[in-house]
């Protein structure tokens, strides 16, 4: 079987939306799954609506990478987007053709390449997703480098070349997970600046001219196929051989914080994706909607949920009791305490349980228990304790998820070694928890406490909590009773009681 590329894809009979040839508007640092099933599509769409006509060129940050397969494929690659829409069962593909090639700078030739397209007139935008660790400071950077090893410094190099040929400035969009990431992305670049003595009217074409924009991601991207069987079925039904099949949810959203005007920059509120793709002043709001409904509905329902004997979120969405108190917690107790449009966080909150029965995703219930102390903290403890201050009442289902947490490190301790605190789910089968040392080493010390003493320990540990959670009037003795009935009747029962 011929591998893809125009020709062969041609050939095989594809009738989709193919743009063979564009001008080069966008450097895309990176190249990975996560970028190629979300940045990318969002481009590809711009295309085929008509209103844009552009290709990205493709970076990879580190010397090996995806370049060689890229530009053998010539920039294609099959793209399927899986998951849960209405309840209905959604499995859709399309060949992506936004991609012009990908360079690998540590090689001269693509260097060289790349700073061409830093001083082109089609340049409009830069993107980015290096990972967490990319946008960093590293002072053993040279201007002299050809590359520099830190992304910011290949940034700093870029922007001077095209400033150095006098083209307009970029925007740029940074898709990294970390806080206020286009703002440190800024700040890297701007230390560049001092390290390597640039000149001062340089640094007003950064910060004036170039626009950085931090934004929020949001698409699971569970990316390579890795069924051999899988993988060989889907090439056949395509008619060619694909190397870089991209798999991703069907959900996604992209939230891009910038100033106003900033949309007729960019192709998707032409392109009629502006309830997908938006540009809004402040996106601390929608990080919110993110941590506190999607990622706060996992820390909320599945350490119970496991206790309760289920294994994977699907088998939860698929259960009517624990369904029931994810929506409830969701809609009576997170919704009403955050600052964005009721109507938008309720279909938000309806697209969660969808993205969690993706009947394509067999996520694990283990992996999302992974450090579950912080994870309560960030995720749940904000919505609980603005519902406190809002109503003057305890929230049933958060409540009871802080008992639930409890129950999933303290049940049947057998054992703290390397790997991790040993525990028991109530028909025997061991699990092992993992987290911080020091908080495995608290439930450990804590094993033959009595659920009130227990309890009483955790909600005072203002080192879990940053502070001391006995002082909110009930709290202590709800979790106890909490405890003591998902310890004795089960957290499915305990889960039942809050509907």
């Amino acid at each position: 079987m011929e591998q893809l590329n125009y020709e062969v894809l041609e050939k095989s009979g594809y009738d989709g939306y193919i743009l063979k040839k564009a001008p080069v508007k966008v450097l895309q640092f990176g190249e990975g799954n996560f970028l190629r099933a979300f940045v990318d599509y969002w481009f590809d769409l711009a295309n085929e609506k008509g209103v844009w006509n552009g290709k990205a060129v493709l970076v990879q940050p580190i010397a090996n990478g995806l370049a060689g397969l890229i530009n053998k494929q010539e920039g294609l690659y099959t793209l399927y987007l899986r998951g849960s829409e209405n309840g209905e069962k959604v499995d859709r593909k399309r060949v992506i053709s936004s991609v012009d090639c990908c360079l690998n700078p540590y090689e001269k030739e693509d260097y060289d390449r790349m700073m061409e397209i830093a001083e082109s007139d089609d340049l409009e935008v830069i993107v980015s997703n290096t990972t967490e660790a990319g946008i960093a400071y590293d002072p053993a950077c040279l201007f002299e480098d050809c590359p520099p090893s830190s992304f910011p410094g290949k940034m700093t190099q870029v922007l001077y070349r095209r400033w150095k040929a006098g083209k307009g400035g970029v925007v740029i969009l940074a898709c990294e997970l970390i806080d206020n990431n286009g703002r440190e992305l800024q700040r890297c670049v701007n230390r560049y600046i001092d390290q390597w003595g640039l000149e001062s009217s340089f640094r007003d074409y950064v910060n004036d001219e170039c626009i950085f924009c931090g934004s929020l991601v949001d698409r699971i991207v569970p990316g390579r196929v890795r069924d051999p069987e899988e993988v060989s079925r889907m090439n056949e039904e395509n008619g060619y051989e694909d190397q870089l099949i991209d798999v991703g949810e069907v959900f996604g959203v992209w939230v891009i914080e910038g100033p106003e005007g900033l949309e007729d920059r960019l192709p998707f509120r032409k392109a009629g994706l502006s309830d997908k793709v938006f540009v809004v002043p402040d996106m601390s709001p929608y990080k919110k909607r993110k941590v506190r409904i999607l990622n706060g509905a996992h820390t909320g329902f599945v350490l119970g949920s496991y206790l309760a004997g289920k294994n994977i979120v699907r088998e939860c969405m698929q259960d009517e009791t624990i369904l029931a108190f994810m929506n409830k917690m969701l809609y009576d107790e997170v919704i009403p305490t955050l600052p964005l449009d009721k109507d938008d966080l309720k279909n938000f909150a309806a697209a969660v349980e969808d993205r969690f029965n993706n009947p394509f995703v067999d996520h694990q219930l283990m992996s999302i228990s992974l450090n579950s102390t912080s994870k309560w903290k960030a995720r749940n403890m904000p919505s609980f304790l603005a519902y406190v201050e809002e109503k003057k009442e305890l929230p049933k289902c958060l409540t009871m998820s802080l008992a639930a947490y409890i129950a999933f490190y303290s049940n049947g301790l057998s054992a703290l070694d390397d790997d991790g605190l040993k525990a028991k789910r109530p028909d025997g089968t061991e699990y092992t928890i993992n987290d911080d040392r020091w908080v495995l080493e608290f439930y450990w010390e804590h094993r033959g406490d009595s659920a009130k003493e227990l309890v009483h320990a955790v909600l005072s540990n203002e080192k879990m909590w940053d502070q001391d959670l006995t002082k909110i009037e009930g709290l202590e003795d709800e979790v106890v009773r909490d405890l003591v009935m998902i310890r004795e009747e089960g957290a499915k029962s305990a889960y039942k009681s809050c509907l």
